[in-house]
Formats: C-alpha cells, sequence, structure tokens
C-alpha cells in the first residue's frame, strides 16, 4: 500500500525531532567568514536598528522561520504555535509544501495560520515540479486560501531523487516560474531545500522575473538524509552516497551577493552570529527551522521565542562591535574569507 501525504510528513517530523538529519561532512562555512572588530563603535546597544523591509512588509528583526510542515493535526499544531511565536516578535514566517493541501483540500485547515497571526509575513509554499502541473489560477487559490502574502517555490531535486515516491522529472521549472511570476499577484520566491542555489541558477531565476531567492544552502538540515534514513535497499544506499551534496550556505551568499536580489540566508543559521554574517555577505534576512522546531519540542513556544530572542541579541552584539547602527551598515562592512570559502568563491558560488 502506497504512502500517503501525512503518513510521509509525520515521519519527517518524528526524524527531525530526534535522529541526526544534519550535514556530518560540511559545513555552512559561515566559520570561514570573520567580521572585523571595531574597538571604537560610538554605538549604544539599544540604539542599533535591527528592523527590515521583506516583500513589503516590515519585520522588528531579520528572522524567516521557515516552512517546514503540514498535512497532519500535529503539523496545524506547529504551524499555528509557530505563526503566533513570528507575529509576537514581528518576525516572518513560511508554511510547509501545501502539496498536501493541493491533493486533499480537507487538509487545508493544517496551513491556516493567519487568524493566529493576522500581520506577519506569510509565505505559502510548493513545489516547482507540483506548480508546473497546476494552472496560474490553481496556484492563485492555494496562496489565497491561506492568506498569504508571497508564494516560495521549492526546489529540491536531490530529496526527490533518493524519496521512493519522489519527483524524477525536472524538465520545464524555469518556466513554470516565469509564468508564476507573470500571473500571480503575490510575489514568487524561489527557495532551494537544503542544498544551494548557484550564481548560475540564480541568474536565470533573475532573467524570469525572479526578485527574492532563499539560498537555503548546505550545513544545516540534510533532506537528503532524512529521506535516506526513511528508505531501505539502493535508495538509503544512494541517500547515504549524496547525503551531504550541495553548495554550502555562506558560498551561495557569496555566489549571489551582486546579482541585485533580495536574498534570504537559510541553511545551517544557528546563532545570531551566523545571521550577522550571513547580512554581511548580502542576506536581507536570515531563516531558521530546525532549532526552532526542536526548541517548540522541547519547550513549547515560550522555549521558541527564547531562542529567537537569542538570536536577536547575537545579532545586536556583532552590530555593536562591527560600528554597525543599522543592518544597512552591516552589509556593508568588511569580511574577512577564509580559504576553503575562497575556493567556492572562485568557482563562482558553485556556478
Amino acid at each position: 500500500m502506497a504512502e500517503t501525504i501525512s503518513e510521509r510528513k509525520r515521519s519527517h517530523l518524528a526524524l527531525c525531532e530526534a535522529e541526526a538529519v544534519e550535514y556530518a561532512g560540511k559545513t555552512t562555512l559561515l566559520e570561514d567568514v570573520e567580521l572585523v572588530h571595531d574597538a571604537l563603535p560610538e554605538l549604544a546597544v539599544d540604539e542599533v536598528d535591527v528592523s527590515t523591509d521583506l516583500l513589503g512588509k516590515r519585520l522588528r528583526a531579520p528572522l524567516l522561520i521557515t516552512g517546514m510542515t503540514g498535512g497532519t493535526d500535529e503539523a496545524s499544531a506547529i504551524n499555528r504555535e509557530l505563526a503566533q511565536v513570528a507575529e509576537e516578535h514581528g518576525l516572518a514566517f513560511g508554511l510547509g509544501s501545501q502539496r498536501a493541501m493541493q491533493r486533499a483540500p480537507e487538509l487545508a485547515y493544517t496551513f491556516e495560520v493567519r487568524a493566529h497571526a493576522p500581520t506577519t509575513l506569510v509565505l505559502a509554499n510548493l513545489g516547482v515540479v507540483q506548480a508546473g502541473k497546476l494552472s496560474s489560477a490553481e496556484v492563485e487559490r492555494l496562496v489565497t486560501a491561506v492568506g498569504a502574502d508571497a508564494l516560495c517555490i521549492h526546489l529540491n531535486p536531490a530529496q526527490e531523487l533518493i524519496q521512493a515516491s519522489g519527483d524524477r522529472d525536472f524538465r520545464g521549472g524555469l518556466r513554470t516560474i516565469a509564468r508564476l511570476v507573470r500571473d500571480l499577484r503575490a510575489p514568487v520566491v524561489v527557495k532551494e531545500t537544503g542544498c544551494g542555489i548557484s550564481r548560475r541558477v540564480a541568474d536565470r531565476l533573475r532573467g524570469a522575473g525572479v526578485r527574492t531567492i532563499d539560498v537555503s544552502g548546505a550545513g544545516g538540515t540534510s533532506w537528503v538524509k532524512v529521506e535516506a534514513l526513511r528508505a531501505g535497499g539502493c535508495d538509503r544506499e544512494r541517500g547515504e552516497l549524496f547525503a551531504d551534496w550541495g553548495i554550502p550556505t555562506a558560498a551561495a551568499l557569496l555566489g549571489v551577493r551582486d546579482l541585485g536580489l533580495d536574498v534570504i540566508a537559510s541553511g545551517g543559521v544557528r546563532t545570531g552570529l551566523d545571521v550577522a554574517k550571513a547580512i554581511a555577505l548580502g542576506a536581507r534576512v536570515a531563516g531558521v527551522a530546525l532549532p526552532v522546531f526542536r526548541a517548540l519540542r522541547e519547550g513549547g513556544a515560550r522555549a521558541a521565542g527564547e531562542f529567537l530572542d537569542r538570536l536577536v541579541a547575537g545579532l545586536r552584539t556583532a552590530m555593536v562591535l562591527t560600528g554597525s547602527r543599522d543592518l544597512a551598515a552591516l552589509g556593508r562592512t568588511p569580511v574577512v574569507i577564509g580559504s576553503r570559502l575562497r575556493e567556492w568563491a572562485l568557482a563562482g558560488g558553485g556556478a
């Protein structure tokens, strides 16, 4: 009997909560980025401005709780609680893939967070292969049904190739994205799911009219590893072989920094210093998923909020120590690039 989407989502949550699902041999390479210390910053912590604009909304801090789940009662509770945390902290919130909702409309309630986050920047979510099979009007209805401000089209070929029932045909993705950019009223964000976006891909997306991307680089959760843990036989073997596949987050950021795109940096962001380094490398905001999910599981919404507060406190500290009064100044601060990251930069950020 074929596995249902809801069963797969439950399995994903259980593995992410309890198993070693992060990259083992590859890091984000954010550790290969150093910010230059300013011993005379002439700043007070309280006057540092960490607010920013993203997709037409003002955020109190440059953070996005990135899309994780949907399609089950458990997922509904997670989405609701994390959306409330985002609302309370003035952050952005992303939904998990709405594929489950598209296939089974009765699961729409698992994605309905707007009542709990009335002012939050909410991002809808759909895979590029699934979007390609739908008309623009059908995709528009999925976005409208959850009251989202924008749509994330996610790219995840590596995960799909390991998943037993995953997609195997990725043709026409850029054409689908260009169509949706043209037809939808909401802006389209294109995101990877942990393997990174290269400069070459980002340039093609820009040519298709995309203005915001989430590089979602390697170094955090490996969805290839998640699928390998769920697989058996040859699929598990291939999953283990490709578990560390991808462009490190810092390398992806370097690769796209001068393309004129609004960039979200997710993939292994764990500290406020990581957030600061990502912004210094050209990101507008940073995205987090696994650590905020685990905090929620361990201590509820309060613990998730406290984790996000620690990120903001670490960011503020880094800004004072670099003499950066606001995020624009942090984006101009000098950075020191280590040898491993420099090798990626010479290769065009993975292009």
